[in-house]
């Protein structure tokens, strides 16, 4: 009877590990940064942005090398379509989200773009190495658009970077920092192994195929660093950061988790999340455009419609006849 909760153990330990690993890797990467007098621009485009994806992509790294590959698109499409529906409408809850016109128009044009590429590369069949190339390729030069805006404007152009996080530790000693570097490291390593045989152990025993799990419970799960900046960010009323943190996320998890994943390993795309979740993916990014254009703000009755749907869309990835596995 106990080893039926041995695998939902190893994913909420590894869940844990990842979210915790990733904080603790930022942080000290943030504070020896600072110490070396690297500008916050840099640190806040490299370290904060990409370390806040790490999650995704160790573990979509990880599910591909070990011959899940539905995990690891799953984790992708899913993280996607749980940062605006749940995560923003999350936000929306605690507060009214609101974002400066042009920034979102800019972020909004670049993440319905990379959402479009993601498309057209999913549909060849499967994301190869070169396709990998061209995303990580984009990726770079979306960082380097991104440091000449923000060199141009100054760093509050930056929408999706919390700048207040990138200096936060700065008081923090050499000595210290580097413990939470390497810490950190171990831990993302350690909780994405823990995680992917968690997880792949739980889609066999409840009949659902490995992508149902990718894009709900790996999903969510890698998508907590981004939900506690929501938090924080609605907290401290900087309601615009959590509209740029989620788009830039998207961004990141495109171009640079797919990416990178695609160069280490081939990553096979299967027929049902070609035929339904890209699309979902799609059409959030799609909608969240006119109803933060129309008014620039978003309420409580939009944030709750935004988990409605995606209390909806979980539903479907478990009821749905086309995915269990006869």
């Amino acid at each position: 009877m106990l080893s039926n909760f041995i695998p939902y153990a190893y994913l909420i330990v590894g869940l844990v590990l990842l979210s915790g690993g990733a904080d603790y890797l930022i942080r000290g990467a943030v504070a020896v940064a600072t110490r070396l007098n690297i500008s916050p621009l840099v640190v806040g485009l490299t370290i904060v942005a990409l370390g806040t994806s790490l999650p995704e992509l160790v573990v979509c790294v990880r599910a591909a090398m070990a011959g899940a590959a539905g995990i690891a698109v799953g984790n992708v499409v899913g993280s996607n379509i749980a940062n605006i529906l749940l995560i923003i409408g999350a936000g929306a809850l605690m507060c009214p989200i609101s974002a400066n016109r042009n920034h979102f128009l800019r972020d909004s044009l670049l993440m319905l773009g990379a959402t479009a590429l993601f498309i057209a590369l999913a549909f060849t069949g499967s994301f190869a190495a070169m396709s990998g190339a061209i995303m990580v390729g984009l990726l770079f030069a979306f960082l380097l658009f991104s440091y000449v805006q923000g060199k141009k404007h100054g760093t509050d152009d930056l929408s999706m970077i919390d700048m207040d996080e990138v200096v936060a530790d700065d008081v923090i000693s050499p000595a210290r920092a580097t413990v939470w570097v390497l810490g950190g490291l171990i831990g993302v390593a350690v909780g994405a192994e823990l995680l992917v045989n968690g997880a792949t152990i739980i889609a066999r025993g409840l009949g659902v195929t490995e992508e149902v799990i990718g894009l709900t419970m790996v999903a969510v799960g890698t998508s907590l660093p981004e939900l506690a900046t929501v938090v924080a960010a609605a907290a401290k009323r900087h309601t615009d950061l959590i509209v740029g943190n989620v788009m830039g996320s998207n961004i990141f998890n495109i171009l640079g988790v797919m990416g990178v994943t695609a160069i280490v390993t081939e990553v096979p795309v299967n027929a049902q999340i070609l035929s339904f979740d890209v699309w979902v993916m799609a059409a959030a990014a799609v909608v969240l455009v006119p109803l933060m254009l129309s008014g620039s703000i978003l309420y409580r009755k939009e944030g709750t419609v935004c988990l409605v749907l995606y209390s909806a869309y979980i539903a479907i990835q478990y009821v749905g006849v086309e995915r269990v596995i006869s």
